[in-house]
């Protein structure tokens, strides 16, 4: 009979309780709560970083392109006279850039114009995380003539 009982004792033990299931549950929702807001900002930033480095990338392709052309190219000739020689255009030695930049971190295109509001160089924008000018924080524009 003893046997008996200490296999019924173990057999209750081994099992979880619905208590115990709801403390690892409520664990685990309060860790999501205070920590998934985190991780998402993290996402955020790395995108606003991406488009900084994307753009600093862009300005130095923009300058071997004046080099070897003597001009930038124009707003309408675009960024895409870094990949393929426009017309016209002599001492191309392109394609000047490592990847094919199509667009921002948010699926947008880079905006560009030459020549630029700011002096005799190119204006590239990213208009940040919802593609319209203006804008704050996630939503604030990207550009090439700040550096911070």
């Amino acid at each position: 009979m003893t046997q008996q009982n200490a296999n019924r004792r173990r057999r209750r033990q081994a099992g979880i309780t619905l208590i115990e299931m709801l403390v690892v549950m409520t664990i685990i929702a309060l860790f999501a709560t205070l920590v998934a807001p985190q991780l998402l900002n993290q996402g955020d930033k790395a995108r606003v970083t991406k488009a900084k480095a994307d753009i600093a990338g862009l300005k130095t392709a923009l300058t071997m392109y004046k080099l070897d052309t003597g001009v930038f190219p124009t707003t309408e000739q675009g960024l895409k006279a870094l990949e393929t020689a426009p017309a016209g255009v002599k001492n191309w030695s392109g394609p000047y850039l490592q990847e094919v930049l199509v667009s921002d971190p948010w699926g947008n295109p880079y905006d560009y114009r030459f020549p630029g509001q700011r002096g005799n160089e190119p204006d590239i924008m990213s208009y940040g995380a919802d593609g319209q000018p203006g804008g704050e924080d996630l939503n604030a524009d990207i550009v090439s003539w700040k550096s911070n």
